[in-house]
This record gives C-alpha cells, structure tokens and sequence, in this order.
C-alpha cells in the first residue's frame, strides 16, 4: 500500500465530497491510501489525459472509456 502522490492535489475530495465525509474517508482508505493505481482519476491524470471534475475514483469503466476516446 502506497499514498497516492496526487492526493494533496486531487481536486475531487475538496470540491465534491464536502457533505459526505463517511464516503470519503472511505474512498480515501481505498484509493488514495491503499491501491492509488485503481482509481479512476489517478489512471486518467497518469495518461495525460484532462481529468472530468465529476469523475468518481471508482468509476473504472468511465475511465477506460476515455482513455480509449482520447
């Protein structure tokens, strides 16, 4: 398990998990401070590719989409 290097960064929990605490805790244990390289935005950002403010760390399938469209 490793921190994310783009957690202090990641606009995501800042912007669009301010009511939802619970949930973000728990995408942060998941993701950003367990398998970074499973998250959604990280593999976007990683590619190059312009990261969409709504997209979910969990959302993989989204991700793979456009990484695939780009």
């Amino acid at each position: 398990m490793a921190e994310c290097l783009k957690l202090k960064t990641c606009p995501f929990f800042g912007d669009r998990m301010k009511e939802t605490k619970v949930l973000a805790d728990m995408m942060k244990r998941r993701y950003c401070l367990g398998t970074p390289a499973e998250c959604a935005r990280h593999r976007v950002s990683s590619a190059g590719v312009p990261v969409p403010p709504d997209l979910f760390p969990n959302q993989r399938d989204r991700s793979e989409d456009l990484l695939r469209n780009r």
